[in-house]
């Protein structure tokens, strides 16, 4: 069943990658904040900031009372730190595994994809290296396009 003490929190790195952070208290947070203890799941930073969030009401009486009117009740068990952080890995995994999929066409990227978008040559997974004023230009005619950050591209690690 879920603790319904828990103080769920939306949080931000400096690399503006939002998650929620679970903790036993306020005091739990700003706790792990200053010990350094808080990271990023999807970039690593410990510069975490606590965004503004909509509260969470505690309704479990409603819910426990129209349970046991209908003869049962849900319960839900909030994942522990390992459950999510192995999530995390196997998301970033996936993630790491389409990028692996996709054609590097370096520099020709952005020519690569207004290509693809006119209709000129067939659709594929491709990536690149685009300059901001590429992007820009895309972003004007239509054509959407998302950095990968270098720690996602096995291939700019090594």
């Amino acid at each position: 069943m879920v603790d319904m003490s828990l103080k769920v929190f939306d949080l931000q790195c400096d690399q503006s990658h939002v998650f929620e952070g679970w903790f036993s208290s306020t005091d739990s947070y700003e706790s792990q904040q200053v010990s350094g203890l808080l990271s990023c799941p999807v970039c690593n930073s410990h510069q975490i900031s606590k965004k503004l969030s909509a509260p969470r009401l505690n309704v479990s009486h409603i819910k426990e009372s129209a349970g046991a009117s209908a003869g049962a009740s849900d319960a839900v068990a909030a994942p522990s730190a390992g459950q999510v952080a192995q999530l995390q890995a196997q998301m970033l995994q996936h993630i790491r595994q389409m990028i692996r999929n996709t054609e590097d066409v370096g520099v020709r990227f952005a020519q690569e994809v207004r290509s693809m978008h006119d209709g000129e040559t067939q659709e594929r997974a491709i990536r690149g290296v685009a300059t901001q004023q590429e992007r820009e230009e895309l972003a004007r005619d239509g054509i959407d396009v998302m950095p990968i950050p270098d720690f996602l591209d096995d291939e700019r690690l090594q």
